[in-house]
């Protein structure tokens, strides 16, 4: 029998462990699903997101959209962003040792609004989050 749970304080995200490795989690208010898996080289087939991937994409996404935010409260036309990452984990014990950000934004932003987007998107809430020993370079590339 399961205990009662104390009423929730912030999002609740749910899961469901499946066969081989895999996960299902719900996000509580969307109920948007999505499916995790071990990696290939920690016995999964590699056919979805690890957990850790999950870690590299949510600073990726947490830095665009902090920008996106910060740009729309000041008035700042941002446009498209577009971005990758690349999770590297450290020899065993496994963990997330360095994720490597790039990100390709658009064109007409002076060098104040440039800076202050680079700083926001260095110290979004996924990246101050992080423990201080992940390695997190992000680099913006600008086409003017």
């Amino acid at each position: 029998m399961s205990q009662p749970q104390p009423p929730a304080t912030g999002v609740v995200m749910t899961l469901v462990s499946q066969p081989q490795f895999k996960t299902q989690l719900t996000h509580g208010p969307s109920g948007t699903v999505a499916a995790t898996e071990a990696p290939r080289d920690n016995g999964g087939t590699g056919g979805s997101f690890s957990p850790t991937d999950l870690v590299g994409a949510a600073l990726l996404s947490c830095a665009v959209t902090t920008m996106h935010l910060f740009a729309s409260r000041e008035g700042i036309a941002l446009g498209e962003v577009r971005g990758r990452v690349e999770k590297r984990m450290t020899p065993p014990p496994r963990r997330i040792g360095e994720l490597v950000v790039d990100l390709q934004m658009p064109a007409g932003l002076s060098a104040e609004q440039r800076a202050r987007l680079e700083q926001i998107g260095r110290e979004c809430p996924v990246a101050r989050s992080l423990h201080p020993d992940v390695k997190l370079p992000m680099t913006f590339s600008y086409p003017d």
